[in-house]
């Protein structure tokens, strides 16, 4: 059991107890249940307790208050915690042994609700979710789906992101009153394994899964290998309106003219920056690289706690994907692609006929960013990224971020973010020669090829509900700011959920997003591996851009020549 379902399960038994207080006035009978829920819930959302407030909470006049607490204090159940140095004043926490007591309490109520309504006998108590979304109750599954559940109790198997989002939507499925699916019947694994696990998936004889989601960037790869199947036939049959998705998201996933999959949700690498701070300091907020630098030397402060900037620098994965987005940001992808009006494109190109770009201005105008960046960051910024990153700037301890939004709408909901209303939403930073095209990045739903036929309708159904519209702008509400419809961004209640919202919304009309600054050929995980070492090596070793960059070209214009091995 999760917080949150700690939450919902105190919020459903209060609201149970409140009529009969109203009937019975014997509020003396509740004090030690006020004072515990009150405990744990100030716990769980990171609050200071004070004895007099846990005293006010019981409901019990001030001198019985007093000691009933310091009964349950003296018997273990609660715990003094000294607050500051001097250990004067105190507050209150719930012990771990009380903790514990309760969390399975919660569990037992929660296994008896299910019972009461007829769900899924004999599964564990974390098989399924105890509501608080409201998905389960306002959005009606396909009736095939709830039909084969019934008839052939067929449950669906997925393979996620370990996200947020894609926990909100196992959450969903397996939400009791849906009564779709267990928990079991999801794999949500960190990038790296997900990659792994989906190749692995895609070799067998059969598929372990009836949906899994790719990141947009390994689309080539997985078309041109034969692990996923073109979807364009059920593209309409299940009612997805492709014109609904912004143009950019929807060619996500697109290859060679088929369509592979269905963008369940998109996010876009930003720029954050501290307005309560550039306001008192007077500054305008930066648009160039060298504003960047400048300001983050403004509020660099390493010895009281302070730094510039925090973005992704950990080797591998993220380190990789900040220089092509850097890159980008000075104008080229990091391989040569057509030109279009608003950038560059993948369609049409002859892959034997591609070559490296990062021996160039641009590359070594994004090498040399980095490397400026490095001197008004954190530390150990090359051992951070994603999760390190954003709880810098959740404390208050960064001035400016690159951020992914779907990260970032971390910075209004966390009950410990202190940089909430206090961040501006900007597009990259631009380098010589580039513009302000903002990369996209997100998941694709997809079915892969060796499913067998008779699922695959139901596989497609169950994509069409977790893209529609209905869905995204429940996830919108709920603080998941990455709907890629347009019918959900410009719908007033989910632009008002989020400032983030109307952000990307604004970037789209401008014609902003863009996914060529990481490419979906077939090649693009050797390319992220090569620059993920090469560029991580260089910038911890301190080494000449020209000599970096020069042998990750090498690496790179190799793997770009064994299309055919690569795929095999």
């Amino acid at each position: 059991m999760n917080e949150y379902e700690l939450l919902r399960v105190i919020d459903f038994i209060e609201k149970t107890r409140r009529p009969f207080r109203d009937m019975i006035d014997e509020a003396g009978d509740d004090a030690v249940w006020m004072i515990v829920t009150y405990l744990i819930k100030s716990h769980i959302l990171s609050q200071n307790v004070s004895i007099s407030t846990l005293g006010q909470e019981s409901g019990l006049p001030y001198a019985t208050s007093m000691r009933l607490i310091n009964r349950m204090i003296d018997n273990g159940h609660i715990v003094r915690v000294a607050k500051g140095q001097t250990g004067k004043s105190f507050v209150l926490q719930p012990s771990e042994g009380l903790l514990a007591s309760f969390k399975d309490y919660a569990r037992k109520t929660k296994s008896l609700l299910a019972q009461t309504l007829g769900v899924r006998a004999g599964e564990g108590d974390d098989e399924y979710y105890f509501g608080g979304t409201p998905l389960g109750s306002q959005i009606i599954p396909p009736m095939r789906l709830v039909q084969k559940r019934v008839e052939a109790q067929l449950e669906l198997r997925f393979l996620l992101n370990d996200d947020n989002y894609f926990s909100a939507m196992r959450n969903m499925w397996a939400d009791f009153r849906s009564n779709l699916a267990s928990r079991k019947n999801f794999d949500l694994l960190p990038l790296p394994q997900l990659y792994a696990r989906a190749l692995e998936n895609g070799m067998k004889e059969q598929s372990d899964y009836d949906v899994i989601a790719i990141n947009m960037p390994w689309l080539g790869e997985f078309a041109e290998r034969g692990f996923i199947r073109p979807i364009d036939q059920y593209i309409q049959k299940t009612g997805i309106n492709p014109l609904d998705f912004h143009p950019s998201i929807w060619t996500a996933a697109t290859w060679e003219g088929r369509d592979y999959g269905v963008p369940s949700y998109c996010t876009v690498e930003f720029l954050a920056a501290r307005k309560d701070l550039f306001a008192d300091a007077g500054l305008a907020f930066p648009k160039t690289f060298d504003e960047v630098i400048a300001a983050g030397r403004k509020f660099h402060a390493p010895n009281e706690g302070a730094y510039g900037v925090v973005w992704d620098g950990a080797r591998g994965m993220p380190v990789a994907s900040s220089f092509l987005f850097f890159m980008g940001a000075c104008g080229q992808p990091p391989i040569s692609l057509p030109r279009t009006r608003s950038g560059f494109t993948v369609d049409g190109i002859n892959l034997d006929d591609v070559s490296c770009n990062i021996l160039s201005d641009a590359g070594y105008a994004a090498f040399e960013y980095m490397r400026r960046l490095l001197e008004i960051s954190p530390p150990n910024i090359l051992d951070m990224a994603w999760d390190q990153t954003l709880s810098v700037f959740l404390k208050g301890k960064a001035s400016l971020g690159y951020f992914w939004t779907m990260r970032a709408a971390r910075f209004e909901y966390d009950v410990q973010s202190v940089v909430k209303r206090r961040v501006e939403y900007l597009p990259q930073a631009y380098g010589p020669a580039g513009t302000r095209a903002t990369p996209i990045g997100g998941f694709l739903f997809c079915i892969p090829t060796n499913l067998p036929e008779e699922r695959v309708e139901l596989a497609a159904d169950a994509i069409a509900w977790m893209a529609s519209r209905e869905a995204m702008k429940a996830h919108v509400k709920n603080g998941f700011p990455v709907a890629p419809r347009f019918s959900v961004s410009a719908d007033p209640e989910a632009a008002a959920s989020s400032p983030i919202v109307r952000f990307v919304d604004q970037l789209a009309k401008r014609n902003l997003l863009h996914t060529w600054q990481r490419p979906k050929i077939p090649q693009y995980t050797r390319i992220e591996k090569v620059l993920g070492e090469e560029i991580h090596d260089a910038l911890r070793n301190k080494e000449p851009a020209r000599q970096a960059l020069e042998r990750a070209a090498g690496r790179i214009e190799k793997s770009l020549k064994q299309l055919s091995a690569h795929i095999a």
